[in-house]
């Protein structure tokens, strides 16, 4: 399914829509961020890395879905989150991280061929630490006209 279709099948479905901006909500998907993040380490100093991995994804996507909600979008769909990430803020290199996270989860979450080192759990992890802490510190710098143009972007994307 191509980008344009599966974003017009979730507004449609009303899993995709312009809300009102909320930083109450936004701070609850941090909060929900930093949770992750906490349970992805406690994973990974257990050596339970095959959990860990999903953890450390989570902590990418609820910081993704806090900037969203910060623009007032609501976005119940991975895949769109993370196209709108590089469609309205821009940041190919944060797509390219939850990307990748997101393959990742997926495979260790639902297949069972697989290799899993140490060193590929610690990999994401690091990831997702620096990933959480430059979605907050975009959050933090979001201004009105940055969130009026996401918004503007996302209705032009949305036809």
């Amino acid at each position: 399914m191509r980008k344009s279709e599966l974003l017009g099948k979730l507004k449609d479905e009303g899993k995709l829509a312009l809300v009102e901006p909320s930083a109450d909500i936004c701070d609850s998907y941090l909060e929900k961020a930093e949770n992750s993040l906490k349970s992805a380490k406690v994973l990974l100093q257990n050596n339970l890395y095959e959990n860990s991995i999903p953890m450390s994804y989570y902590a990418m996507y609820n910081s993704l879905v806090a900037l969203l909600f910060r623009a007032g979008i609501k976005s119940e769909n991975h895949s769109a989150s993370i196209i709108l990430l590089k469609e309205l803020f821009g940041r190919i290199d944060l797509y390219k991280t939850i990307s990748f996270a997101k393959k990742e989860r997926v495979d260790k979450q639902y297949y069972v061929d697989f290799t899993l080192t140490e060193e590929s759990a610690e990999d994401l992890f690091g990831k997702a630490e620096d990933f959480l802490v430059k979605l907050k510190l975009m959050i933090k710098n979001l201004r009105n006209e940055d969130i009026s143009g996401a918004r503007k972007e996302f209705g032009r994307l949305l036809g």
